[in-house]
């Protein structure tokens, strides 16, 4: 190919990656070490697949080690390019080029397109070849719609826009999908499904209290990467959640308001402006452990393409990628090159987008050497919470992963984590399970089994109950059994471990009876959430009672199953109220946002230990493996930082037995009397008193499956 340089002045340009833009033009560089020739074009439009203007680097001119770099004059944001890199396809020895794709590049902040896995150009080899991925693909790729486009994210402006830096113990986390949040007519918005949408709902936000919104993928992402048929409508599913992701600089056009390219970029940045506004940090689900690419039979989009061998680990035979991912393929964190660039990505959010934390899906890929061992301290983990452009930011670990790695507790210091084993033992409780009171116990305490080393505190543990994955809270008590039939995968994906239960019915109902049980252990399930040190997450909808109908993977569901149906905020009103006055409840006290373990010693000298645990009789905790109920008190009068004027020793009882059980009250100090705020049993608005009753015995009737908080004063 003769270069096609008339239309542009082009120069050596510099060493760094991606497109940096100045006032004469954009320098473009990319890495590649194996590959032998690199081509930039340039399209006028996204839609063309002819370049107008294309550009041979020379080896030694536009080479400095392994990045290939070049400056063009004249152009700016708004043009659309793309990469094309020659070399070696030889699959068994981990080499997958392909001239005749053009490759997005890996810092891309804006991708033209959506593309379409049935499009048979963006795949290296030929896709009906009874070789697969050892034959050779020569059709160009260019006639997808899937391509680069240069954006400058530094013209947005943010005005005098803070990061609102909560404390970690002070955080209630949001999980939100920004699509399914919504999308329902119901949801009574301008732009349904949309960056605007989240806007649009702010104030209801702040009415329920939560301060940290954590977003679901927002990187670029197909929906259209699901094979997989609803066999009961049969229709083609789709990919909704986002855990796909193509890049890791861009943000996903499907979230997007109107139809012009970049607008998403803006729009996320005004949500994230807004968010601020209204005291609210923005947490990004973050995926660095795979991308859409996918495994050997996946298409080429930008790292196959590139440098296969150093983006993805492999298998000693070259031709088989690794899967602790689950999904096709694994990110090589423990390379050099893909470590900068991960970090480059988090700095990019926080400096550019503002975001103030992330959330990592299956954190432990990026805690593995090249063979696949966990090595913690000495990996990219450690050096993302080392960064000093990332300080401040919340980082927040999924401890696990899809090839049996599981290390909850463990991680580096500076880094939360989701807390699986909190979520079981407190499902586990509820339900009434034999054997979880004296886990019950170390899980409300922060998790000091798990936590309490290397400098680590309470509030690294985060705390959840739901999330995307699994049930909704209100499934948790309305079906024994998963029901994902409508996912096309026979029932079987999804976990099977959930922990719950119908109470009489499969599903939704109507019998007066169930519903009350079913508000009741909703209302224990966030009574034992927010009364719990560490940081509380609460899935959406969750606060009014949405439901999945039984499907505890509905990552392929774009309909009414998924949707957040706004119409059960009128229904459960009740425990939307309950919700709202519990988040209000724990900002007023400090005892439950502590930032050091407890020690069950008397530190204030008041005669109390900081926590004692209870049975039905005081000072008698009862952690046999037949135990079905449990009780703690906390000293508010314990010196806690952010706490200027000590708080309300605060007695919580908590009975999943069958039967009612009479709790003896421990005795207080200084003349102080029990007040009785909640009783789970109760009914609206009595479960949750404004104005706390004085209690006249010394003892507490607990109805079954029922928990009560008390404060003294």
């Amino acid at each position: 190919m003769e270069n096609k340089s008339t239309k542009f002045k082009v120069s050596k340009g510099k060493p760094i990656l991606g497109a940096t833009i100045n006032q004469k033009g954009v320098n473009f560089g990319v890495y590649t070490r194996n590959g032998s020739s690199v081509i930039i074009e340039l399209y006028d439009h996204y839609f063309e697949d002819k370049p107008s203007f294309s550009y041979i680097l020379d080896k030694k001119v536009n080479r400095t080690g392994d990045i290939w770099h070049v400056f063009i004059e004249g152009i700016g944001p708004g043009f659309t390019y793309g990469w094309r890199v020659d070399g070696p396809y030889e699959p068994y020895k981990g080499f997958r080029f392909n001239r005749n794709k053009l490759l997005l590049d890996p810092y891309a902040k804006v991708l033209s397109g959506e593309f379409d896995p049935l499009d048979v150009s963006i795949y290296g080899y030929e896709k009906n070849n009874p070789q697969l991925d050892l034959s050779f693909s020569l059709i160009d790729s260019a006639s997808s719609n899937c391509k680069t486009v240069i954006w400058d994210t530094s013209n947005y402006n943010w005005g005098d826009d803070e990061h609102p830096r909560h404390s970690l113990n002070d955080l209630i986390i949001y999980e939100m999908h920004v699509r399914l949040f919504t999308i329902n007519p119901n949801s009574q918005v301008n732009h349904r499904g949309t960056f605007y949408g989240i806007i649009d709902k702010i104030n209801y936000l702040k009415e329920l209290g939560v301060n940290a919104i954590e977003l679901m993928p927002i990187f670029a992402f197909s929906m259209k990467d699901n094979s997989n048929i609803n066999p009961i409508t049969g229709e083609k599913l789709k990919n909704v959640w986002g855990y796909n992701p193509i890049s890791f600089f861009s943000v996903t056009s499907n979230y997007r308001y109107g139809l012009k390219i970049g607008e998403e970029v803006i729009q996320f940045q005004d949500l994230v402006k807004e968010l601020h506004k209204n005291g609210m940090e923005v947490i990004l689900d973050v995926v660095y452990n795979h991308t859409a690419e996918g495994n050997e039979l996946g298409p080429t989009l930008n790292f196959k393409g590139l440098e296969n061998d150093v983006y993805y680990m492999l298998k000693d035979n070259k031709r088989y990628y690794e899967n602790f991912s689950g999904t096709g393929n694994t990110i090589n964190s423990s390379h050099y090159v893909v470590k900068e660039m991960i970090i480059e990505s988090l700095r990019f959010w926080v400096s550019e987008m503002h975001v103030d934390g992330f959330r990592f899906d299956l954190a432990s890929i990026l805690g593995r050497d090249s063979k696949g061992n966990w090595i913690g301290d000495l990996s990219l983990l450690k050096d993302i919470a080392d960064d000093p452009l990332l300080a401040g930011t919340k980082l927040i670990a999924e401890g696990w992963d899809a090839a049996g790695g599981y290390y909850v507790g463990n991680f580096p210091t500076g880094w939360a984590e989701w807390n699986g084993k909190y979520r079981d033992t407190v499902r586990r409780f509820v339900r009434g399970d034999q054997g979880t009171v004296a886990d019950l116990a170390t899980r409300i305490a922060g998790s000091p089994d798990l936590f309490e080393k290397r400098g680590r505190k309470p509030y690294h543990s985060v705390n959840l109950i739901t999330s995307h994955d699994g049930f909704t809270m209100w499934d948790l008590v309305s079906y024994n059994s998963k029901h994902n039939e409508a996912n096309g995968e026979n029932n079987l994906d999804g976990v099977n471990e959930n922990y719950s239960y119908n109470y009489g019915f499969e599903g939704e109902t109507e019998d007066p009876n169930i519903i009350h049980l079913r508000k009741k252990q909703i209302k224990n399930f966030f009574t034992i959430l927010m009364v719990s040190q560490g940081i509380p997450m609460i899935l959406m909808g969750d606060e009014f009672c949405r439901t999945q109908y039984g499907n505890n993977n509905a990552y392929c569901q774009d309909n009414y199953i998924s949707w957040v149906d706004w119409k059960r905020k009128e229904k459960f009103q009740d425990i939307f109220v309950f919700v709202k006055k519990l988040i209000e409840f724990r900002k007023h006290h400090c005892a439950l946002r502590r930032d050091r373990f407890f020690t069950g010693r008397d530190i204030s000298g008041n005669g109390m230990a900081d926590i004692t645990w209870h049975g039905i009789n005081p000072f008698q905790p009862d952690f046999s493996y037949f135990s079905h109920s449990l009780a703690f008190m906390i000293s508010g009068e314990d010196v806690i930082t952010g706490c200027e004027q000590g708080d309300n020793d605060i007695y919580v009882a908590l009975n999943s037995w069958i039967n009612d059980l009479t709790f003896k009250l421990p005795i207080l100090p200084s003349n102080k009397k029990w007040y009785r705020v909640i009783d789970t049993s109760q009914d609206f608005p009595n479960d949750f008193l404004d104005k706390p009753d004085p209690v006249l015995e010394d003892s507490y009737l607990v109805q079954s499956k029922s928990s009560i908080v008390l404060i003294g004063k």
